[in-house]
């Protein structure tokens, strides 16, 4: 691995995705990505007794659904990266307790899904393992819980909100080459532009995904036309114009090839305010639409920048803002691999 510009990793040793798995909830499973999910419920339990056990289920799903499509035993599986946001990552140390893969846990709230990805592919590239699976998680409900109010008590909500995506998704990772190879990755930068509002995510978000977006562009010497896609992970419909506008002022116009997958993974008419976001927002619609558009040629390189806002309840309640964190991954495809 070595390091390029000021945050970039270039991975010197190849480092591809053999698989991935994405299990969802019923809102997700009508929306107009449901034919690119693994696995779709249709009530928000996942045939458990309670919210956390339905979020376990989701990533024990995914990560299940990756092995069996790469052919993996998962003893074989050197290390297991997972993230989530609840409290302890408790989602994914009990689905690791579960599978019996050594475990790295990791939070940067919704970016969580990156920042696993980068990692694994960083342990990959650098000889440390040879099989990892990077996963994440998110329930609208256990969120809901935790972060503002649980649903039971129906409290109201303005228009700029986000509506947490209830899903997993993971990603089995090998030097073995494959269709979709892991080119390089950005890691983001803590950025508070003094936001306080929760029910805002998206302009507390945005200039994290500015800043990544800028700093990848400055260390690839890249223009925002190098990619098919770049995407957001859940600016929503309130940051991204935010994020489209502060590159703008910066000499970068990405509106041709910008797509923020909270607004991708519903349709406009959902119960849903302003999109939707959650560790899973960003993983779902990357290892199901975005990887698919890599594998069958639509797309050649993808830039994928997972945003989140590292928040919590305490220190809103002590009048502090929202801090927000966004890392890259660049995702290419392999000529050759279908």
């Amino acid at each position: 691995m070595t390091k390029i510009g000021k945050q970039t990793w270039g991975y010197t040793k190849p480092v591809y995705i053999q698989s991935t798995g994405t299990a969802v909830g019923p809102l997700e499973g009508q929306g107009p990505l449901k034919d690119t999910f693994d696995k779709v419920y249709s009530e928000l339990h996942c045939n458990e007794d309670n919210w956390e056990l339905a979020e376990r289920r989701l990533m024990l799903d995914a990560v299940n659904q990756s092995l069996q499509k790469a052919g993996v035993d998962q003893r074989n599986i050197d290390l297991f990266l997972a993230g989530d946001l609840l409290n302890q990552n408790v989602t994914g140390n009990y689905v690791a307790r579960h599978l019996g893969i050594p475990l790295i846990g990791m939070f940067g709230a919704c970016s969580t899904s990156m920042e696993t990805l980068a990692t694994g592919a960083a342990l990959i590239s650098s000889g440390y393992a040879k099989h990892a699976i990077a996963a994440v998680s998110s329930h609208n409900a256990t969120a809901e819980r935790q972060f503002r109010y649980p649903t039971e008590y129906g409290g109201q909500k303005p228009k700029t909100a986000t509506y947490t995506v209830t899903g997993s998704g993971a990603a089995l990772l090998s030097s073995k080459p494959s269709a979709v190879k892991v080119e390089a990755a950005t890691i983001g930068k803590v950025m508070d532009y003094g936001i306080t509002d929760p029910f805002d995510m998206g302009s507390a978000m945005a200039p994290a995904a500015w800043d990544t977006i800028k700093t990848h562009l400055e260390d690839m010497g890249r223009v925002p036309n190098d990619y098919d896609v770049i995407a957001t992970g859940d600016l929503s419909a309130v940051g991204s114009p935010i994020v489209r506008d502060m590159l703008k002022d910066d000499g970068y116009n990405i509106s041709e090839v910008h797509k923020d997958c909270g607004l991708l993974i519903y349709h406009s008419e959902q119960p849903v305010f302003s999109g939707g976001s959650g560790c899973a927002c960003s993983a779902v619609v990357t290892y199901g639409k975005l990887l698919n558009g890599l594998k069958d040629g639509t797309y050649k390189r993808i830039l994928v920048v997972a945003t989140g806002a590292l928040m919590s309840p305490m220190m809103l309640q002590q009048k502090e803002s929202i801090p927000g964190i966004a890392h890259a991954v660049v995702l290419a495809k392999e000529e050759g691999y279908e």
